[in-house]
């Protein structure tokens, strides 16, 4: 491996182990809350729905992680599948602060 090589390496390390672990992170406890509250401000179709693509999402990013270590570090993710990640992370936001708002 050239020094270039290892560099990109580190920098992946670095960057996108940490992304993902937070896609991880927000999926998880947005599921969680999700499946354990009814939201007031989405029907339940809409809650559903999110919920079906959070899983969904959660399982890209579950994939992505085991790839990412399987390679040693070496396999990159395109931004075209980051940035609807990074959407439904925002998503996710919006309803948990919704649904903290509305709590005693």
């Amino acid at each position: 491996m050239n020094s270039s090589e290892s560099t990109e390496k580190e920098l992946l390390k670095k960057v996108l182990l940490p992304l993902l672990e937070d896609f991880t992170y927000w999926f998880s406890r947005s599921s969680t809350l999700l499946e354990s509250e009814t939201m007031p401000f989405l029907s339940a179709d809409e809650q559903g729905n999110l919920l079906d693509r959070i899983k969904h999402a959660q399982s890209e990013v579950q994939s992505a992680t085991v790839l990412f270590k399987v390679t040693d570090c070496q396999v990159g993710i395109d931004t075209k599948v980051l940035i609807p990640w990074h959407r439904l992370v925002g998503e996710c936001w919006q309803v948990t602060r919704q649904w903290r708002s509305i709590q005693p």
